[in-house]
């Protein structure tokens, strides 16, 4: 490297170092745009207070920017834009190393209708988008949309669509893709499908562009009849996974192993029999792999806190807690490990919620800031 290169290389550095210390980590919000809100935020959080700034540092109009995805360098993020009838897309933005500040850089079709998730492919070669698909007809499939090195978007290169398990007649008529995640070797791609009752497993093929998903063997795990998989996460060693199941408002825990998954255990969210009442959504484990967060909306509007054992991966229930609103659709904790910040769409809002590192239990909330239909929240520092 010449010593030109590293003097460039160094004020970079110093740049984002004094803009992490002023600000302390920025948050990124997706909002649902049917009412007020303009679509996508970005605010200043003060990692010592845990308050997110009341006046965002920009906001973008992005038509229900539903679900966010960073890459791994935190350059590039990615929204998918829920909307129907043909209309569903995915949005590409570049974030300024030295402010956080987004730009649009393109957009494109989903292949789908309401896509709620996105993920990158290992090599980030490839998004991954779930297009949800609200009518039985087409219903949901899972696309796959290349990424360009300046971080554009091209046209889908694959679709898959899945068989409807009809166990419920009003939501799984048809097929619904809610999630798609890699496993943390990149060599599998699981895709849950709520109106299938399965998760579909797939091999990763980077070096085959106009297919680079393949099925898996086995190609699918079967959930119980009725019981929604919506979102899946893997441990950071990748031997276990975690699922929820938003019909049933549950939580699997899974072995995992070169794409193979064993179900180890699976717990209730609620005790509470009415239908309501089930809703579960999203799920998350702390950093250190200690414990795992799971969301239930519906009429219990809860977060369930897991201690996570270290042997088995297996859970134990340590805490029940109030959202303090309406449909938590999504959450996060931000990078200190000291708060969790959760995005209740219904009531539109995100609430601030003082965490312990130590025990992993939630304790006081410390703000609750007004913000149009919250759908997801990711930080960038």
């Amino acid at each position: 490297m010449t010593m030109k290169r590293q003097l460039t290389t160094l004020l970079i550095a110093s740049a984002m170092s004094v803009f992490a210390t002023a600000h302390g980590a920025q948050l990124l919000v997706g909002s649902y745009t049917e009412g007020a809100s303009e679509g996508l935020y970005r605010y200043a959080f003060n990692s010592d207070s845990g308050q997110i700034d009341a006046k965002p540092l920009q906001v973008l109009k992005s038509e229900n920017p539903s679900w966010l995805t960073l890459s791994i360098d935190n350059r590039l993020l990615f929204a998918v834009n829920e909307n129907g009838t043909g209309k569903g897309q995915a949005s590409s933005f570049s974030i300024n190393a030295k402010d956080g500040s987004l730009k649009p850089l393109n957009q494109v079709g989903s292949a789908g209708d309401e896509p709620t998730h996105a993920s990158l492919s290992h090599d980030q070669r490839y998004l991954f988008v779930a297009n949800y698909g609200v009518q039985p007809t087409p219903g949901g499939n899972l696309s796959v949309l290349p990424v360009a090195k300046d971080g554009k978007l091209a046209a889908s290169v694959q679709q898959d669509q899945h068989k409807a398990s009809g166990s419920n007649p009003q939501r799984q008529a048809g097929p619904h893709v809610h999630s798609v995640v890699s496993s943390p070797d990149g060599h599998y791609v699981f895709a849950s499908d709520l109106g299938a009752d399965k998760v579909f497993i797939y091999r990763y093929d980077g070096a085959s562009p106009k297919h680079p998903l393949s099925p898996a063997d086995p190609a699918a795990i079967d959930l119980p009849p009725g019981s929604g998989p919506r979102h899946l996460l893997f441990s950071s060693d990748g031997k276990q996974a975690y699922l929820t199941l938003e019909m049933s408002a549950q939580v699997v825990v899974f072995a995992h192993q070169d794409g193979k998954l064993l179900e180890l255990q699976r717990l209730p969210l609620t005790e509470q029999n009415d239908a309501s009442a089930k809703a579960a959504g999203a799920l998350h484990l702390s950093a250190d792999g200690r414990f795992l967060y799971v969301s239930n909306r519906g009429t219990a509007n809860e977060l369930l806190v897991f201690a996570v054992d270290e042997d088995s991966g297996k859970l134990m229930q340590v805490q029940r807690r109030s959202v303090e609103g309406d449909h938590p659709r999504e959450f996060t904790i931000d990078p200190s490990g000291k708060f969790l910040l959760v995005a209740n769409q219904k009531s539109n809002e995100i609430v601030v919620i003082r965490r312990d590192p130590r025990s992993g239990m939630l304790g006081e909330t410390l703000q609750k800031l007004p913000q149009d239909a919250p759908s997801d929240l990711k930080f960038i520092d």
